[in-house]
């Protein structure tokens, strides 16, 4: 993983010192809370329901174990003694008191972290697939991509108050996509060209929130050396042209519907001739440099583990997980585990701080000191080698983590909704809690197979409900709370925006409505078919009819 030079280390520190004195002056009465908004929001900081929110960039979600044990100590001494792990991979404290959050981002640069731009109108965390650099099919390691990305975004002086924030993914696997490269600002997927040339394919306009749009392909093939200035074209015209007067209007993907995919396409590449081939092109030099710090570990010469077979045939309970949460390694002799964060009672994506020292002892043990975190706020060890699984899952299961969910209806990605946030319609959490409860069977869970459930508080989507294949989103009816049930959202290969059901629904009801939506599923699917592809191939008429049915 990148290492911080004395640059980086230094430019950190003054971050935190800086904001330190922000923080003071704000709190002795020299700052208006207008003056301190911007100053927080560049450093992480918001202002939620009931607590201020701390988010700290965890950048294309990888940490080590030492970063870890810190982000456990900070919960145990700044919070109520747990953390969550967001949907773009960061990790985020509720409840630490103002007064403390310069202390908190000293202890974060302390271990080369930081929470600079993870808020605000700006570039925020770059993204990309969990198994980067491990995955069997990937064309070349994402991760040195989007470490020049963050370095290049970081601190940028003309996009730091960007009509609206600004994402980016970057996905190298031909065949899976588990980053949603094409629900983001910009979407890059790295491809090779007839020359056998490695470039990208830029994919612009995607998001969520209001209005829920699939980005538009506008550079079928960008040299590998053209990746900044090219960016920085996009950028710029985004800054000049978004809508700064409708903060609901002012994302990029509002800006390439309006203009049309071809005339944007256009712009960017006037914009891009007095940025072409400057000094922004990466050099052999520089690309080498990053590419360094993501070089593959001395890896081991395994062979198969027979013992590993034999665990599988006579423990069930372990042949679940090993078969639902542990994935192909390009090695032989090593796997990738998941480590689900969806266990029964606890909120998606929450970890106490004895779980984080947990996660950073099982990393040391087992996967060479690396964690990851995922887009379905799930953690990863990413090196395991097949003999040491069984003990691996012993010690997961022991501390909450093997729950042999992963990409079942239960490993459901949840915003924290009503419960925190001030921008929230509804809760989010009790609903996944009585979903949770109510489908508390695994075996029933592994029968329905593979299904997506995303849910947010409000529009803004934190909880991705639009690219769920099945999403709920709460709505406010005169003061009570609604959920809407929206079907047919994918965030991978082939992304699709779900269609709305119909009308909302109660929260004591929620339960009963997905069961129906799920006996609807198992009574139309084919033998083999993810509920995704039964919706694709009947559409949404027979749910909707019956899941609104009178009773006789």
């Amino acid at each position: 993983m990148y290492k911080y030079d004395d640059y980086d280390q230094r430019i950190v520190d003054e971050r935190v010192a800086q904001f330190k004195d922000q923080t003071d002056r704000y709190l002795a009465g020299e700052l208006t809370e207008e003056q301190f908004l911007p100053l927080r929001l560049q450093n992480g900081l918001y202002v939620q329901r009931y607590a201020p929110m701390l988010r700290v960039a965890v950048p294309y979600g990888l940490m080590s174990s030492q970063q870890v044990r810190k982000l456990a100590h900070i919960a145990r001494t700044y919070d109520k003694g747990y953390a969550h792990i967001s949907t773009r991979t960061n990790v985020q404290f509720n409840w630490p008191e103002l007064a403390d959050v310069p202390a908190i981002l000293a202890e974060l640069a302390s271990v080369q972290m930081h929470a600079i731009q993870t808020s605000g109108n700006c570039i925020r965390n770059t993204t990309t697939d969990q198994f980067a650099g491990v995955v069997p099919n990937e064309l070349v390691d994402p991760r040195p991509y989007c470490e020049i990305i963050r370095q290049w975004s970081t601190f940028h002086p003309e996009f730091a108050f960007l009509p609206r924030k600004f994402k980016i993914a970057v996905n190298s696997h031909e065949t899976d996509d588990r980053v949603a490269t094409l629900l983001h600002d910009i979407g890059i997927k790295i491809v090779r060209n007839s020359a056998d040339e490695i470039g990208f394919q830029v994919y612009v306009g995607g998001g969520l929130g209001r209005t829920p749009i699939v980005a538009s392909l506008v550079k079928e093939f960008l040299a590998e050396k053209d990746l900044l200035t090219y960016l920085d074209a996009v950028l710029r015209v985004y800054n000049l042209n978004g809508r700064r007067d409708n903060k609901y209007k002012a994302r990029i993907k509002i800006l390439v519907k309006a203009l049309g995919v071809e005339a944007f396409a256009k712009l960017v590449d006037e914009e891009w001739q007095h940025l072409k081939d400057g000094p922004g092109t990466l050099t052999d030099q520089e690309l080498e440099r990053i590419k360094g710090h993501f070089t593959a570990p001395d890896y081991k010469v395994l062979s198969a583990s027979s013992e590993l077979k034999t665990q599988t045939q006579e423990n069930k309970a372990f042949s679940n997980w090993y078969n639902r949460n542990v994935s192909e390694h390009k090695v032989a002799g090593y796997a990738i585990v998941t480590l689900t964060l969806k266990k029964l009672g606890t909120a998606p994506g929450d970890i106490t701080d004895q779980q984080l020292d947990t996660v950073a002892d099982l990393a040391d043990k087992y996967s060479l000191g690396e964690v990851r975190g995922s887009h379905e706020q799930n953690l990863v060890l990413a090196d395991v080698e097949e003999s040491q699984l069984f003990a691996l899952w012993q010690e997961a299961k022991a501390a909450g983590f093997a729950t042999p969910n992963l990409g079942l209806l239960t490993d459901m990605i949840c915003c924290p909704g009503g419960d925190f946030c001030a921008l929230a319609n509804a809760k989010s959490l009790p609903v996944a809690e009585a979903l949770q409860e109510k489908f508390d069977n695994l075996d029933y869970l592994h029968d329905l197979g593979e299904i997506d459930l995303n849910i947010s508080g409000c529009m803004n989507a934190c909880g991705h409900h639009h690219i769920g294949h099945i999403g709920i989103l709460g709505v406010d009816k005169k003061g009570a709370e609604f959920y809407q049930v929206s079907l047919g959202g994918k965030s991978g290969v082939g992304a699709n925006v779900g269609k709305i059901l119909g009308p909302s629904f109660a929260r004591d009801q929620m339960p009963m409505i997905i069961e129906k939506i799920l006996s609807i599923f198992v009574d139309l699917r084919i033998d083999g078919e993810r509920f995704i592809d039964t919706y694709d191939r009947v559409g949404q008429a027979p749910f909707k009819e019956r899941v609104y049915a009178k009773a006789n």
